[in-house]
């Protein structure tokens, strides 16, 4: 089971677009749960590219009920995240086009784009944002 939920927090975590504070603060979460796994299985591990996940992959078998836990509250997190994110895609699909045409895709910023635009988008989309508290941008 727990092969299963790092699989998917792997996943979730590149194909998502998380902006960066929501991404440290999950990140800190699992340092903070795994803190005994990552200096003893992991310390020579260079963080970044789903390489910490890896580690903890691979010893897997060796993992605290606590690791255990970080690992898949974050990753359930994760899915929370990207199931609003795609909500608000579909219901602002036309708003996004009209309004944030310009912007990168990544970290946040087409979220951000939309909430500086709110006054501007269609009840369609405003009730989207409303129902998923977007400020998730700030988090």
């Amino acid at each position: 089971m727990l092969k299963r939920f790092i699989g998917a927090l792997v996943a979730m975590a590149v194909l998502a677009s998380v902006p960066a504070m929501a991404l440290d603060k999950l990140v800190e979460s699992v340092e903070k749960g795994c803190k005994k796994e990552i200096e003893t299985y992991c310390k020579d591990v260079t963080p970044g590219q789903g390489r910490m996940l890896a580690c903890f992959y691979a010893h897997s078998d060796k993992l605290s009920s606590q690791c255990e836990y970080a690992l898949y509250d974050a990753s359930a997190q994760l899915e929370r995240f990207v199931a609003a994110l795609t909500y608000i895609a579909n219901e602002c699909r036309d708003d996004l086009k009209e309004y944030c045409s310009g912007v990168r895709q990544g970290q946040g910023r087409l979220l951000k784009c939309l909430l500086e635009n709110r006054k501007k988008l269609s009840s369609r989309c405003d009730t989207a944002l409303t129902n998923v508290n977007a400020k998730i941008v700030e988090k």
